[in-house]
């Protein structure tokens, strides 16, 4: 079992910058895919980067670039470093894990605000 944790969220200027944390605990965790997500409000939930247990990483592409994604493998801790950011990624950012066995996990999720 994996449990995770999102924090870092918050209101911030366009073209301002933020730091998202994921904590995770419970089972191993330098064998899960991270990944994080975002949801808009009315639009599905969508992926914004992601990283495997082998460092590789693929991003969406409106924010390749602009964003990058990092673990912590001694700290179980994946990170969302959030540059140049502009209003359109205002949303809920989600921390998602997948173990070897193809189990998914999801974190509550942290407000991302982009605005003047």
């Amino acid at each position: 079992q994996v449990q995770l944790v999102e924090s870092g969220g918050g209101l911030v200027q366009p073209g301002g910058s933020l730091r998202l944390s994921c904590a995770a605990s419970g089972s191993i965790f330098n064998s899960n895919a991270m990944a994080w997500y975002r949801q808009a409000p009315g639009k599905q939930r969508e992926l914004v980067a992601r990283i495997t247990s082998g460092g590789g990483t693929n991003f969406a592409g409106s924010v390749k670039g602009r964003f990058t994604i990092s673990r912590d493998n001694a700290k179980k801790a994946a990170y969302l470093q959030m540059d140049s950011l502009k209003p359109e990624d205002t949303g809920i950012y989600y921390c998602n894990a997948v173990d070897p066995w193809r189990r998914e996990y999801w974190g509550q999720g942290t407000q991302v605000t982009v605005s003047s």
